[in-house]
This record gives structure tokens, C-alpha cells and sequence, in this order.
């Protein structure tokens, strides 16, 4: 279409930097071997992806990117980054020593449907408050990797070693997605083809502490909001979810799109929300009010609400946000990868890409890797660009302020028509 000649002109295509192939025999094309997702560790140590047939793969980062092209410096060198080394002492036993992060290939018994990183904050304690004793008891330097399963089973790792710490077991469908809430209180959200998201506390040793119900389908995907006071969910229907997760109640129900909703991402500072559909959009959200803020289009000119509630070659498949705030990310059926810029309606950058399934930028967000039906993952840079002041100030105000709290403020009304990114 239109949209993408023009983005396939000089210096607008996403730059290739690597990738990690999976064999395929050739009896082995029926399903069972789709990388369904791929992950990044909050803290850049480790990159984790399905790569089909009940395995998962855990590589260090930096291993990664010691393979690749990449011209961005210091990406996943954190220094505050755990570095674990396994060794086995004379009885076999596993012992944890300083230095390079240890590879991993887990088999998780079933289909990995969802993967998600977690990691522990000591004074977030586990809101159950009466219970004493736990048999888990997870400390500031432990990284957790939650594996959804075909079976409807849960399986938490341990990252650094390999070993499987918990088995939580109530889902009676395939979990299709987790996600940990980000402040460190190990509580995860998974999303299930029973159409519930059920939510755990790992650190009152995988507790079941509430249900939640009302999507009338499947779910495909939920998103904490970075302060986890807010979850989103998403799934077979055009709805968009939202829970108050304090309480465990649901907001409201974001209504915009024509087709089943498959994914959705909040924004770093939590002011945005991106939500991918087969209706071949991806809509940019103020959740707060529930207004549509931005269309990202993938078909030129735009189809009818009828053709988009169909089968069509634009599903969109997958959303991410970048960690800087203002790059999304898409992965369409049309072959296509498409970095958008929230300041534009049009494509920043295309990569080409077939079968792909999921997206996912790298903990600073100079990368992102692409999930493929043949259980490869495939990387790119991120568009580069230096963020502006204004930007960086507009981020740290909505880190802690609501839509409706900005538009209280005594201020201008194009500086408040900027914060509140109604300008973009």
C-alpha cells in the first residue's frame, strides 16, 4: 500500500542485527513448534524465548549481543545486573558463584504458550499477612521466569539455576499470556483460553488470590500499568478490559475496535495505553478518560468496520512499547515490522518479516525481537533519536499524574494539551 512505499524509501529500514534460529525437520511443519513469545528480563541480564516443542531457551544478554551488529553502546552492561555462574560441587549439587550468567534450556513438559519475567522487592511483602511460615522465601537478587502452559499449568523457574520452583495448577485451558506486576511484589496475572485472568502471589508461595471474570471468550494477553494499579486485558472480542487491581474490580471496558484484540502494551510513564487488533489497527489510548488519542493503520485506505471484523491479510498480531516512551512497535500478517513514532501517523521504520507472532523490545529498548511460527526469533535496532527535554519532563510528570490531575493544573492550555499528549 501507499504507507509502505513511501517507507521503503532511503534510510527507513529497520536495521537487521542477528538472529536465533530452531531447526525444523522436514516431517516437523505442524503446529508445535511457533515461538507464541518471546521476553526480555527487566533487568537486561537475560533474553528468554518459546522456541516451540515444551522448550524455552534462557540466554544471557550480553551473549547475545556479542553476536550482533549493534551500534548502540552500553545495552544490557548494566553493572547492577545479577552475574550468577552454576557449578556442581562433588555430590552434584548446584552451586551459585560469581561471574557470566549461565545459558539454560528448560523443558517444560507442554506448549509454552506465555513467558514472563519476574523479580522480588523485600519490602513488598505478601499481602497475606496472617500466614508465618513459607516455603519460598525470594530475595532482592533472585530472577523468576513464569512458563504458561497448553495443559492450563503454571510453571515458575529459577532464572539463574534452571530449576523449577513452583507448579500452580487451576486453569482448565491453555494459559495464553503472563505478566508480573512491576513493583517488585512477585504478583502475577496469567490470561487463559478458559476466559479468566487469575492472579497469584508468589510470594505467599503461589497463593491463588483472586479470579477475575468477564471476558465472555478467550483471553490473549493482560499488561500491568507501571505503578500495577492497572491491568488491561484482552482477547477474543472487541472490548478492551481494565481492573483496578487494589481491589480486583473491574473499570471499565474501552470500546473502539471491530475485531478480536490480541494485544496490548501501557506506555513507560503510564499515561498511554497501544492495544493490537485483527481490525488491522493499533489504537493509542488515554485510558484515563477512555478516548482514542492515536490510530496506527495498516491498511491504506482504511477498511470498513465490516471487512475489518473479518479475515483479512492485516491482522495485527502484536504490540510493544518502547522503553523510551515514543517508539510502538507492530507485527502484522502482511509480512511487515513496523517501528511508528507517536509524534507520526506513518511508519518510522519497516523490516521485512513472514510468520511472525510476537514483539518485544530489550530492557533500554534499542532492540527488538520478533517471534516466528518456526520457533526462530529475529532482532532489529529501534529507530534512533535523542528524546527531548520536553519529552523527558512530560514522562517523569505522568509517572505520577492522572489525565484528570494535569487538566486540574493552572497551566496553558497548549502546555496542557501537551502532557496530557493530546498534541500527538
Amino acid at each position: 500500500d501507499l504507507i509502505n512505499v513511501e517507507c521503503v524509501r532511503e534510510g527507513t529500514k529497520a536495521k537487521f542485527i542477528g538472529e536465533l534460529l530452531v531447526p525444523v525437520a522436514p516431517f516437523d511443519q505442524k503446529s508445535g513448534h511457533e515461538a507464541w513469545t518471546v521476553a526480555f528480563a527487566p533487568n537486561g541480564s537475560y533474553f528468554a524465548w518459546s522456541q516451540g516443542h515444551r522448550i524455552v531457551r534462557l540466554i544471557p544478554w550480553t551473549k547475545c549481543l556479542k553476536n550482533f551488529s549493534v551500534g548502540h553502546n552500553g545495552e544490557g552492561t548494566n553493572a547492577s545486573s545479577p552475574r550468577r555462574l552454576s557449578h556442581q560441587n562433588s555430590e552434584g549439587q548446584v552451586m551459585l558463584m560469581a561471574g557470566e550468567p549461565c545459558e539454560h534450556t528448560i523443558d517444560c513438559g507442554d506448549i509454552v504458550w506465555g513467558l514472563a519475567f519476574g523479580s522480588s522487592v523485600p519490602e513488598k511483602q505478601s499481602r497475606c499477612v496472617n500466614i508465618e511460615w513459607h516455603r519460598f522465601k525470594f530475595g532482592q537478587d533472585q530472577l523468576l521466569l513464569a512458563t504458561g502452559l497448553n495443559n492450563g499449568r503454571i510453571k515458575i523457574w529459577d532464572v539463574y539455576t534452571g530449576k523449577l520452583l513452583l507448579n500452580l495448577m487451576d486453569h482448565t485451558d491453555v494459559v495464553r499470556d503472563l505478566t508480573f506486576a512491576p513493583d517488585g511484589s512477585l504478583m502475577l496475572v496469567s490470561a487463559s483460553r478458559d476466559k479468566t485472568l487469575r492472579v497469584w502471589d508468589l510470594k505467599d508461595d503461589g497463593n491463588m488470590v483472586k479470579v477475575l471474570r468477564g471476558h465472555q471468550n478467550w483471553v490473549y494477553c493482560s499488561a500491568f500499568s507501571p505503578d500495577s494499579s492497572i491491568l488491561c486485558s484482552v482477547g477474543a472480542g472487541k472490548a478492551v478490559f481494565l481492573w483496578n487491581m487494589d481491589e480486583h474490580t473491574l473499570i471499565q471496558k474501552l470500546e473502539g475496535h471491530h475485531n478480536d484484540v490480541v494485544s496490548c502494551e501501557f506506555s513507560p510513564d503510564g499515561a498511554l495505553l497501544a492495544t493490537a487488533s485483527y481490525d488491522t489497527r493499533v489504537i493509542v489510548w488515554d485510558h484515563h478518560k477512555a478516548t482514542v488519542l492515536l490510530e496506527l493503520g495498516h491498511l491504506f485506505p482504511p477498511p470498513s468496520p465490516i471487512f475489518a471484523g473479518g479475515a483479512n491479510d492485516r491482522w495485527v498480531r502484536a504490540v510493544s512499547f518502547c522503553p523510551d516512551g515514543r517508539h510502538i512497535a507492530s507485527l502484522t500478517d502482511d509480512r511487515w515490522l513496523r517501528f511508528w513514532s507517536i509524534e507520526e501517523r506513518a511508519p518510522q521504520a519497516i523490516a521485512t518479516l513472514s510468520n511472525g507472532l510476537c514483539c518485544a523490545f530489550s530492557a533500554e529498548g534499542s532492540v527488538l525481537a520478533a517471534g516466528t511460527r518456526d520457533g526462530s526469533v529475529h532482532f532489529w535496532e529501534c529507530p534512533r533519536s535523542i528524546a527531548s527535554l520536553q519529552h523527558l519532563c512530560r514522562m517523569a510528570l505522568r509517572r505520577v499524574m492522572t489525565t484528570q490531575q494535569v487538566e486540574a493544573l493552572a497551566i496553558p492550555t497548549p502546555l496542557c494539551d501537551y502532557l496530557t499528549y493530546k498534541v500527538i
